[in-house]
């Protein structure tokens, strides 16, 4: 994501949201109103953070005058919730419209007195990184929000996740996953994790004397999530399916499969089981006339390898009647030509080319 900061437009320039005749609304009246978000932004970020979900942290950086709220008071607003307050009223409103406007891509925080060809020579890349920037805001109470307390507010918005981040499906617990696993803890991704031996989780495994039921958890951060399930082929279809969702409904998410375990007959099944589920989702999207975004929506699929036994799984699915344009999908071996093998350097190699292809698309 862009760590971009788009220059502050001046408020006589910025596009103001319609707010349809607002009341007057006394400042006490706004402070006595009730908290209908229950929840403090701080929590919400940790929460919104860790899910993946486009978010906006709305700050008040400047007050002149009696305000709603104090300097430096928070809210975060996603395209359907909203976490605690900056006062409520007809600022609050117009606060939650204009942040789900940035969210959306709708809002053009860059307009400004240029021509009109110059404003729409811009492209969609660079509208996408505005949304990705801050965005100031200026907020005068009473003559545009018809606040009877007389003074004005900025507003400061942050955009998070705007670029919806990679879902990684991993099979396997072993040394190279595992290294992967400390990788990706800093990526913007959601990861599920997926063994059938419990006794590769045992180091993450945390010992909670709070827990419900004997509940297993475990050390490692919320957005990757291990499970233990004895025929982790189960995994695959859902997998792909939600992809061809997303993709339908032209969320931008990407999807990765990555096959690396202990067991080759194992890797074999995962590998058909992927190329099953695209083949048989994509004869249902052609028969309901879906648009090309799901037919072509196939997550990455990779398979750790070495030059053997890549082409005995090509030799093997060619045999079973997969085509060559199905194969064509499968990548082995896994990851960019960087060298090394040691467990951290072939990590490295796959989580490089997962980068590659999710910042190029």
């Amino acid at each position: 994501m862009s760590n971009l900061s788009a220059p502050q437009t001046p408020a006589s320039q910025a596009s103001e949201p319609h707010v349809s005749e607002p009341q007057m609304l006394s400042c006490s009246a706004v402070h006595s109103m009730p908290l209908i978000h229950s929840m403090r932004w701080y929590d919400g970020l940790a929460r919104y953070q860790q899910q993946g979900i486009a978010h906006i942290l709305a700050t008040v950086v400047a007050v002149n005058g009696s305000a709603p709220r104090e300097l430096q008071s928070k809210m975060i607003v996603t395209l359907d919730d909203c976490c605690d307050t900056l006062g409520g009223g007809s600022l609050e409103h117009d606060v939650t419209i204009t942040a789900r406007k940035l969210l959306k891509g709708e809002s053009d925080t860059n307009d400004s007195k240029g021509s009109k060809s110059s404003r729409e020579g811009k492209s969609e890349k660079a509208k996408a990184v505005r949304r990705d920037a801050v965005y100031t805001k200026h907020y005068p109470l009473g003559a545009k929000l018809a606040q009877c307390c007389g003074g004005s507010v900025t507003v400061m918005f942050e955009c998070f996740n705007v670029t919806p981040p990679m879902s990684l499906l991993v099979f396997g617990g072993g040394h190279v996953a595992a290294a992967l696993m400390t990788i990706l803890a800093d990526l913007p991704c959601q990861v599920d994790w997926v063994d059938s031996r419990a006794e590769m989780f045992e180091r993450y495994v945390t010992q909670d004397a709070d827990a419900i039921d004997d509940q297993v958890t475990y050390q490692l951060p919320a957005h990757i999530r291990p499970h233990i399930e004895e025929d982790p082929v189960d995994f695959v279809r859902p997998f792909i399916a939600n992809s061809h969702r997303n993709a339908a409904a032209n969320k931008g998410a990407q999807y990765f499969i990555l096959v690396m375990t202990h067991d080759h007959s194992l890797d074999f099944d995962l590998v058909r089981a992927a190329l099953d589920a695209s083949i048989d989702i994509n004869a249902d999207a052609h028969e309901a006339n879906t648009d090309d975004r799901a037919l072509q929506s196939m997550p990455y699929l990779g398979c750790i390898s070495s030059k053997t036994k890549e082409n005995r799984f090509r030799a093997r699915l060619l045999q079973r009647g997969y085509s060559e344009q199905s194969i064509a999908k499968l990548t082995m071996p896994i990851g960019l030509e960087i060298g090394g093998k040691e467990p951290m350097a072939v990590a490295v190699s796959i989580a490089a080319q997962v980068l590659q292809l999710y910042h190029r698309a």
